[in-house]
């Protein structure tokens, strides 16, 4: 029986959710499994593992291939290096102790690594929210001047009319009608 460390697929469409998983290679894509090790979000920036290191070392100590992306993803958590530090430890090129200590010294750094992309990322969004807030205020203060130009523009315009309606009719001497001769006035 060959056994795989693979992502079994849960979530709904378009929003993929992964168990880690290991599994029977004949079983199929989302059938029975042996051992859940973890889970995987991709849908968060940075992605969301959740790992059983040791389950996963066990696993591979005992002969299970990973998957492509699954050994991608052990390598992120740092199972492979574990795997690997123990594989070291077996054959009495170090102690247990210095395996320890360097793959804790590797969580540190990666901790630190993950840390900064956190902040990288906040740190972009909360640009991009000032960037955007700074456009609205612009645009909202345009619009604040433009309506107060068009209140402005209407008061003048109906002072002009309350004042043409005001003002004394004043006939000019071309503005007489021509008088029509009558037979009044004709005698």
């Amino acid at each position: 029986m060959s056994v795989k460390i693979r992502l079994q697929r849960h979530g709904k469409k378009n929003k993929p959710f992964y168990w880690i998983v290991v599994a029977d290679a004949r079983s199929a894509r989302d059938g029975k499994y042996l051992e859940k090790l973890g889970t995987y979000n991709p849908n968060t920036n940075p992605a969301t593992i959740n790992l059983d290191v040791d389950g996963a070392v066990k696993w591979l100590q005992n002969g299970a291939q990973p998957t492509d992306t699954t050994k991608a993803i052990l390598s992120y958590k740092g199972a492979m290096l574990k795997n690997h530090l123990a594989g070291g430890v077996r054959k009495g090129a170090l102690t247990e102790e210095q395996a320890e200590e360097k793959f804790n010294a590797w969580l540190d750094a990666k901790a630190g690594k993950i840390d900064a992309k956190k902040d990288g990322l906040a740190k972009a969004g909360a640009d991009a929210k000032a960037i955007s807030l700074a456009a609205e205020k612009e645009v909202n203060a345009k619009r604040i001047a433009d309506a107060n130009a068009a209140l402005v523009a209407e008061e003048e315009a109906a002072k002009a009319a309350k004042a043409a309606a005001e003002a004394p009719v004043v006939e000019t001497p071309g503005d007489e009608a021509p008088e029509v001769a009558t037979e009044e006035s004709a005698e």
